[in-house]
This record gives structure tokens, C-alpha cells and sequence, in this order.
């Protein structure tokens, strides 16, 4: 993933890791590289062949990791999940929420359940994870929470009133839920890409893709693992003292 040979960032080492939606792009990336910094990861997969790929990718890979089943839309489902990692691996420490969907349409077309099934997987769901997550973080007074927004959420989107009103809650979730947190020693931050070479991307063809380029001051699409590079450092001790943060990554694209 790009990330080999990196140096390992302080604080990660034997922490417990929970990546939802690691089965590709970024929630892969992002699972590959706290792996490699010592975590246990845990990665979620909707389907089980999603989870045979995880267990598969981290047994290659001789890393720490599991893959487990979970719809991060059922917070009965997420609360019973969080028990029985906690129970098998320990609390988690780390959490990265980054499992989304996208129903894109204009909204005078948007059907009811496109609006809702986006903001129930793109933004209920940090919710539910964050909270199970947090007895053990607060527990162990250390925690880093980042959340995966967009910056579709910072600047809109035609054709995406859905997903761009989930990734800007996610903004707002994360600025408040630090407020809440920071004297426990628990830092929550988000992370806003912009166009990364992904499976959602790889939908357009090479005239769409030049046109996006062109308007990207760095002139190409990002890669999963300048976003997992991010994360690392948000999940590390040496970023202790950032809380309530969102990291724009986009080349350029969104400057504000």
C-alpha cells in the first residue's frame, strides 16, 4: 500500500484497532497500516466473504488483524459486536470510522430510503461504534477516535444532498464529541479526502478522470494511502494534542 519501510508512530504498538469497512480503499489501506505499526485490527466486512478476505489479507501479510461481520447501520448489531471484541481481543482503543455508502441522485429525484440509508451507514453508525467504543477508552483513559468525512461535506455537491449532509454531521459530531472527551486522554478527530483512486472512482473513464485532474491544483486523484498515512498519525501519541480537528486531504482541491 505504499506504506512499507514507514516508521512506526509512538502509542500504536499492541493497541486494539477497530476499522469498519476494511474490505477496500481506504478502510483497507488504513486497517494495512495500523498492522504495520503493531496494531491488532479488527476490520469490518458487511458480507462474509468480506471477512474471509480480511482473515486472508492479514494472514499474508503475517500481520495482527480479524475480520469481522457487522452492518454499522444495526446499533443492536454494533453494540453486541463491540462485546464480543472486547471480550476476545480486548476493548478497542483505536477506532476508525470509515464505512459509507453513496445513493447519489438529484435530490427533486432522490427517493426517501437513498436519503436514509446514507445517513444511517454514513453517519448513524459513527455514532453507535463511537459510543460502544468509548466505556473501554474512558476506562483506560486513552483513545483516538477518527472519523472519515469528506470534503463533499465542506463544500457540497450536486447530486449529493445525502452524502454530503452525512459527512458534514460527521464534522459537527467530531468537534462536539472532543469537547466531551479530551480531559479522559481521548482524542477525536476526522479526516476529509477528497478524490481518491477508489472503487467509486474507478467508475469513470479516462476523459471524466483528466477533466477531475484538472481541477485538483496537485493534478491526480489521490491513493488510499495518502489517507491511511493521516491516520496513523491521529492514532498515535505524537498526536495527542490535536482533538476536534478535520484534516483536509484533497491536493489542493478545497482550501477553507
Amino acid at each position: 500500500m505504499g506504506l512499507e519501510g514507514a516508521k512506526r508512530w509512538p502509542g500504536i504498538d499492541g493497541r486494539v484497532a477497530l476499522v469498519t469497512g476494511a474490505t477496500r480503499g481506504i478502510g483497507l489501506a488504513v486497517a494495512d497500516a495500523l498492522a504495520l505499526e503493531g496494531a491488532l485490527v479488527i476490520g469490518t466486512a458487511t458480507k462474509k466473504e468480506g471477512v474471509a478476505a480480511i482473515n486472508e489479507r492479514f494472514k499474508s501479510q503475517t500481520a495482527l488483524g480479524y475480520g469481522v461481520e457487522l452492518d454499522v447501520s444495526d446499533h443492536g448489531a454494533v453494540s453486541a459486536a463491540l462485546d464480543r471484541i472486547s471480550t476476545k481481543y480486548g476493548p478497542p482503543s483505536i477506532l476508525v470510522n470509515n464505512a459509507g455508502i453513496a445513493r447519489d441522485n438529484l435530490m427533486i429525484r432522490m427517493k426517501s430510503e437513498d436519503w436514509d440509508q446514507v445517513i444511517s451507514t454514513n453517519l448513524s453508525s459513527h455514532f453507535y461504534v463511537a459510543k460502544a467504543c468509548l466505556r473501554g477508552m474512558i476506562k483506560a483513559r486513552w483513545g483516538r477516535i477518527i472519523n472519515i468525512s469528506s470534503v463533499v461535506g465542506l463544500a457540497g455537491n450536486a447530486g449529493q444532498t445525502n452524502y454530503a449532509s452525512a459527512k458534514a454531521g460527521i464534522i459537527g459530531f467530531t468537534k462536539s464529541l472532543a469537547q466531551e472527551v479530551a480531559s479522559r486522554n481521548i482524542t477525536v478527530n476526522s479526516v476529509a479526502p477528497g478524490f481518491i483512486n477508489t472503487d467509486m472512482t474507478s467508475q469513470l473513464d479516462q476523459a471524466q478522470t483528466e477533466s477531475l485532474c484538472s481541477k485538483i491544483p496537485a493534478r491526480r486523484l489521490g491513493i488510499p494511502a495518502d489517507i491511511a498515512t493521516a491516520v496513523v498519525f491521529l492514532a498515535s501519541d505524537s498526536a495527542g494534542y490535536i482533538t476536534g480537528e478535520t484534516l483536509n486531504i484533497s491536493g489542493g482541491l478545497f482550501i477553507g
